[in-house]
């Protein structure tokens, strides 16, 4: 029987190298202490959500309600109607050489935009209540959603107020080129007094009581249902506290372009808004580290 010689093969076992696991990211999401910035960045990476709040919000306005978008037309109408009996008619209040309903009406546009963006935003924050206590996001997002959500009620009215122009052959002039700056200022006026309400609202409900009250005379301090020229002159820049005269001024001068320009009123305004505007971000900033637990 013959003998088998040959070199024995040795398989070395193979041992996969150890490759530890990459470390992952931790974000700690803590309270902002003292007053901290605005973060604008952060505002633009929650831009979807700032959308989707802002359909949901003009979704759930008409939901299940039987006239929808035509509420967008009927509330400035109405008040349209009622302004230019009792005022135009019946109290002869001065329209500046302009059709009382016309006058009236290009008042009334800003008006309903800053008193739906103004009831909206304050009560913003406490109506997202389920959303703040479970998932992170800048709260500012929610009070400008609520503003921005009163752009659709505005655009729709807007086509009544064209159909009143050519009514009385009223052609704009170019100042209606500055219609958009006015319109922005309007919405920023209403979030800057939007911005204090909410986050009031937040530590006192009180403030949603108030809002309608607060609404209604202010409607009244504004030069919606008169012209601001029934002021007297030395009191015309101590008028200009109020925002939304500068507001409803520049919308006549913007749409109509036969009213004098507001001026040195409008200055005013825009100052006091600005003030308002800062104070209210920073005051709000300052406050929604305690709103989850408040509310």
């Amino acid at each position: 029987m013959g003998t088998f010689s040959g070199e024995v093969l040795r398989v070395e076992p193979q041992v996969a190298p150890v490759v530890s696991p990459p470390a992952l990211a931790h974000v700690a999401i803590r309270p902002a202490r003292g007053w901290t910035g605005l973060h604008a960045g952060e505002l633009w990476q929650y831009r979807e959500l700032l959308f989707f709040l802002i359909w949901r919000d003009i979704k759930v306005r008409y939901k299940q309600t039987a006239l929808g978008a035509a509420w967008a037309v009927i509330q400035p109408v109405f008040s349209m109607v009622v302004f230019s009996l009792f005022f135009g008619r019946l109290a002869k209040v001065p329209s500046d050489g302009i059709p009382y309903p016309v006058f009236s009406y290009c008042a009334l546009l800003p008006w309903q935009l800053f008193a739906y963006a103004l009831a909206e935003s304050s009560n913003s924050v406490v109506a997202n209540e389920r959303l703040i206590t479970k998932i992170y996001f800048p709260r500012l997002v929610i009070p400008i959603a609520a503003v921005l959500a009163g752009l659709v009620d505005f655009a729709i009215a807007f086509i009544v107020l064209i159909i009143l122009m050519l009514h009385y052959g009223i052609v704009p002039t170019w100042t209606i080129a500055t219609l958009p700056l006015f319109v922005l200022f309007a919405l920023l006026t209403a979030l800057a007094a939007g911005l204090w309400l909410s986050a009031l609202n937040v530590q006192y409900r009180d403030v949603r009581y108030t809002v309608g009250f607060l609404a209604q005379i202010w409607l009244f301090l504004s030069p919606v249902a008169y012209p601001s020229s029934l002021v007297p002159a030395r009191w015309r820049l101590v008028y200009g506290l109020n925002p939304m005269a500068g507001v409803v001024e520049g919308f006549r001068w913007a749409l109509i372009g036969k009213s004098p320009a507001p001026g040195a009123l409008l200055g005013v305004s825009v100052v006091v808004v600005l003030l308002l505007l800062a104070g209210g971000l920073f005051c709000f900033r300052r406050m929604e580290n305690s709103f989850a637990d408040v509310i």
